[in-house]
């Protein structure tokens, strides 16, 4: 399909053993040779053969799973899609201009304070020496 036309000329076939039509000229059968497609689709569509399988590495038989199997091949025309809808970055657009969302709830929690530290509970407890900050050592400890 070239400006919106349909190139409606037979292409020649050939017969394999199994009985599958196979192109035998050099150029690769697209999914707008078979199907009607968008105007929009992209060229990754349009052409299954640039897509070769995510199988690098041989697995053994026994602990090939069938998702492996049908993960290896490569696809066809009728598997690609014939229509594309790209999705709208409106949402993405947006956070990057606010910002992620912050909770600023209401926090039950007891809080660590900064000048004691870890040991905030013994601090209530002792009446004369309430904050062990800021003791400068001089005086006796009882």
């Amino acid at each position: 399909m070239i400006d919106g036309s349909y190139n409606l000329t037979p292409q020649p076939l050939t017969s394999r053993p199994n009985g599958i039509l196979q192109y035998y000229d050099n150029e690769s059968m697209k999914t707008s040779d078979v199907y009607k497609v968008d105007r929009n689709l992209p060229k990754r569509f349009n052409n299954p053969d640039c897509f070769q399988g995510y199988s690098t590495k041989k697995n053994h038989p026994f602990y090939q799973t069938s998702s492996q199997i049908y993960g290896s091949k490569r696809p066809t025309v009728h598997e690609m899609p014939t229509t594309f809808n790209g999705s709208y970055r409106k949402f993405s657009e947006h956070m990057l201009k606010s910002g992620m969302f912050r909770d600023n709830g209401f926090n039950t929690s007891i809080e660590k304070s900064k000048i004691t530290g870890h040991d905030t509970i013994p601090m209530f407890q002792d009446r004369i020496n309430f904050n062990y900050a800021y003791d400068s050592g001089s005086g006796p400890k009882n």
